[in-house]
């Protein structure tokens, strides 16, 4: 690796789930998120990195307040617009579809802007796409040339879907750098996408001999190395990647780890604020720094310094031998004792001279005995119980949890990460494709699985356009596919007609039979009509066709008006004509289209 500042080394600090606007509107951990976020842009200020990287959820919802964006704005504005100059480029066709923004190039790279430090981020499954434009939060700040937006992905109402993950190329020096991304989608539609063959396309460097890529993925999805049923697995991923960034899970396991025959590491970098009271969410915060020189890199983790101190612990009173199940008094002497001495140990950990933020405690009481949830102890109202606490902690509401475990918990004691706590990021999504699947739905139109995702977009993102979006765009591909199919028929009848006229134009004296017999292969699907003599069998096909003509354009008769029609007799000689030149202009005068659509489809009108 070359020593820092060398002109060959990218430089990215690395991110996730920074959840900006959680508890807003709880007066002492309202801040929390923005806190930390602006720690983590001076971090990328202070070690000089190229750029920030965000792994997605940089929102806590899809439509955040305007306290919350203006908020980010002005962290945005304070870090990101400086005279700072970017010393790496950006080859790829970023209008082709790695960047999703108007302008189709990077924020840095706009003269009208001066950003110093470029930040790239993904969506993840709180502030991702919804709607009939399918528009995230993150696409305000990338209209505003705050960030730069990638893996956006538009499956369409496919049923499954399909998707190309198109790579951004970066280059500094002799560094080659691909950054695939990938936002979220719901677990189960990705895992049928990825063991669906050419579902997820991902798009290479056309130049690979010559150079090493060093190839970057960036997702956001739920993470399960056993069994992918209700997660996505590292072995679902393509074998080229070199280094996978994995956003969503909140617990920071940011140490890369080999994926085992596949080649590539994993680095899980966790949320930057914790948002469930779960032991996974007490480990300390961290973010990436990754330098990268080659098809080499090395990672350094930064812990992160204005997160709010969490500590959490889980008691079992059947246990301890001072407790006595009959007494109250001795289960709230117990549990307050627990509660002093975490505090107490938040302020010992504290730097010297600052004032720590109030803590989060979390008890979880654990009943392991056979007799069922009570065991003997008495219950203890949580809310009652945290009332000694206010000013003192930062929940004082929820301090206590309490199981409902009716059996001897070895596995507790055994391995204390499986505490068998559900976190609210990982609800089993499932329930929804259960509700609709009880209905037996067969539609030829509506899939399943968009259903699912509107279904879950209503519920999860507050979106109460998910139904109108889902039915529109089915709409639109149904009428598409119609379009195409259509115009496909046509062409097959245009080259059989085409073929008629090459094996007949030889034959002398035969015009009208041939005009007669390629007009058949137009009207082959309507009633047999018996005629007299040729005249009036030529004639009369060509009126047939051109009342197919006049129904395909929406024009046409009754039934009885078309059939009387059809046995009027036409100069032929008139009908193959050449035209005159005040046809010429007439015509064009007709097709001179008085109106032109504009870019958000607005009208402007011609004169």
């Amino acid at each position: 690796m070359a020593q820092q500042g060398g002109s060959s080394t990218l430089r990215i600090l690395v991110a996730t789930d920074c959840h900006l606007g959680y508890l807003e509107k709880d007066e002492e951990r309202r801040f929390d998120s923005f806190d930390t976020f602006e720690e983590i842009c001076s971090l990328a200020e202070k070690h000089k990195v190229d750029f920030l990287l965000l792994g997605g959820d940089l929102f806590h919802e899809n439509k955040p307040s305007n306290s919350t964006l203006v908020k980010t704005i002005e962290i945005l504005r304070r870090y990101c617009m400086n005279d700072r100059p970017v010393k790496f480029q950006v080859i790829s066709d970023q209008a082709a579809g790695s960047l999703r923004n108007r302008v189709g190039q990077v924020n840095y790279e706009d003269s009208n802007y001066s950003i110093g430090l470029p930040i790239f981020a993904i969506h993840g499954s709180h502030d991702g796409p919804t709607g009939v434009d399918n528009m995230s939060s993150n696409d305000i700040l990338s209209a505003g040339n705050f960030l730069n937006y990638f893996g956006k992905t538009d499956l369409g109402c496919t049923g499954v879907g399909k998707t190309t993950v198109c790579p951004i190329f970066i280059i500094k020096g002799q560094t080659y750098v691909a950054l695939y991304g990938l936002g979220n989608i719901r677990d189960e539609r990705l895992n049928i996408m990825l063991n669906e063959p050419h579902a997820v396309n991902w798009m290479l460097p056309e130049i690979r001999d010559e150079i090493d890529w060093f190839n970057i993925l960036v997702l956001h999805q739920k993470r399960k190395k056993a069994s992918p049923s209700n997660g996505v697995s590292e072995l679902l991923l393509p074998r080229f990647l070199d280094l996978v960034i994995w956003g969503h899970e909140h617990e920071c396991l940011i140490d890369p780890e080999e994926v085992s025959g596949m080649g590539f590491h994993v680095t899980q970098p966790g949320s930057s604020i914790a948002t469930s009271l779960i032991n996974s969410e007490a480990k300390a915060k961290h973010v990436l720094l990754l330098e990268i020189k080659g098809t080499q890199y090395r990672p350094t983790k930064i812990p992160l310094q204005s997160v709010r101190p969490f500590e959490y612990v889980e008691v079992v009173l059947e246990d301890q031998v001072d407790v006595d199940p009959s007494d109250e008094a001795t289960i709230h002497a117990y549990l307050h004792r627990i509660v002093s001495n975490l505090i107490e140990k938040v302020r010992e950990t504290a730097a010297s001279g600052s004032e720590p933020k109030l803590p989060l405690v979390r008890i979880k009481r654990l009943n392991c005995s056979s007799g069922g949830f009570y065991s003997g102890f008495s219950t203890i109202n949580s809310k009652q119980f945290g009332q000694k606490y206010v000013g003192k902690v930062a929940n004082p509401q929820d301090i206590l949890l309490f199981t409902k475990s009716g059996k001897r918990c070895k596995n507790t004691q055994e391995s204390p990460n499986s505490s068998g706590e559900v976190d609210t990021n990982d609800l089993n999504q499932q329930t929804i494709e259960a509700l609709i699947s009880e209905t037996n739905l067969q539609s030829e139109i509506l899939h399943l699985n968009d259903l699912n995702s509107a279904l879950h977009d209503f519920v999860n993102n507050d979106d109460k356009t998910a139904f109108h979006s889902c039915l529109k765009q089915s709409i639109d591909e149904a009428r598409n596919k119609l379009t195409t199919a259509t115009e496909d028929s046509t062409n097959i009848e245009e080259q059989q007609i085409a073929c008629s006229l090459d094996q007949n134009v030889q034959a002398p004296g035969k015009e009208t039979i041939l005009l007669t017999h390629a007009l058949s292969v137009l009207e082959s699907d309507d009633e047999p009509v018996e005629y007299s003599d040729q005249e009036e069998m030529s004639s009369s096909s060509h009126q047939a066709a051109g009342r197919k003509r006049r129904a395909a354009s929406g024009g046409g008769g009754g039934g009885s008006a078309a059939s009387a029609a059809g046995r009027r007799k036409t100069d032929l000689a008139l009908f193959q004509r050449a035209p005159s030149k005040e046809d010429d202009a007439d015509a064009a005068k007709q097709r001179r289209a008085p109106v032109a659509p504009g870019r958000y489809g607005a009208v402007i009108r011609r004169r």
